[in-house]
């Protein structure tokens, strides 16, 4: 079992190895954001969290901390977004937790 365990483990990093790269970065984009928000507005101030085509988009009309972890608790991005739309490009596939503030969204990739 400890084996089987230690396997799945190490091949669970081999494949998301590439994404914990500290050069992965925010963008703010003036393109309009479509699409249905992924968090329920009653609970999150404003802020709107958007995913397409391996982007994460974070509409914010506040300036806010975000953090996005993988779903192994890996750190990926942190960053402070200043109002409005925010892009980060992820290139690998999977489900990512985007953390702002007390509001934690799943977002799968």
């Amino acid at each position: 079992m400890r084996r089987l365990l230690a396997i799945l483990t190490l091949v669970l990093t081999l494949g998301l190895g590439n994404v914990a790269l500290a050069d992965i970065q925010w963008h703010e984009t003036n393109r309009e954001v479509t699409g249905k928000s992924l968090n329920d507005p009653r609970t999150s101030d404003g802020i709107e969290i958007y995913c397409n085509n391996g982007t994460i988009t974070i509409v914010t009309p506040k300036r806010i901390t975000v953090r996005v972890y993988t779903i192994l608790g890996q750190v990926v991005s942190q960053a402070t977004l200043q109002p409005g739309a925010s892009e980060l490009h992820l290139s690998s596939r999977g489900i990512y937790l985007v953390r702002i503030g007390n509001i934690t969204q799943k977002v799968a990739i």
